[in-house]
């Protein structure tokens, strides 16, 4: 029997700037709040404040999906896909397709 995924894991996924985030950490991981707004604001053209994308990855952290990292006074922010084994386990993606 697979394992039961997290509702926070679905609420996290179901949003697409959250979505939009978890692109830009696989992109390139380990940024900082300031980095994740920059880039959102450039390259999605997501005009959310800091104080909305802070959230954003607090959902995210809280799924499980967003790991963070404190040096000094910055907090960096690394992806963490394990958590979508359990999807995975649950919807294999390697099936063979069903005979016509």
């Amino acid at each position: 029997m697979p394992v039961e995924a997290d509702p926070d894991l679905f609420k996290a996924l179901g949003d697409a700037t959250r979505r939009t985030i978890l692109d830009e950490l696989i992109d390139r991981d380990g940024q900082t709040l300031f980095e994740i707004c920059g880039r959102l604001t450039m390259k999605h053209n997501l005009t959310s404040s800091r104080q909305a994308i802070s959230q954003h990855l607090a959902v995210l952290e809280q799924a499980g999906l967003v790991r963070t990292r404190r040096q000094g006074r910055y907090k960096f922010h690394h992806i963490d896909t394990g958590p979508l084994r359990s999807i995975v386990e649950r919807w294999p993606i390697d099936r063979e397709a069903p005979d016509p």
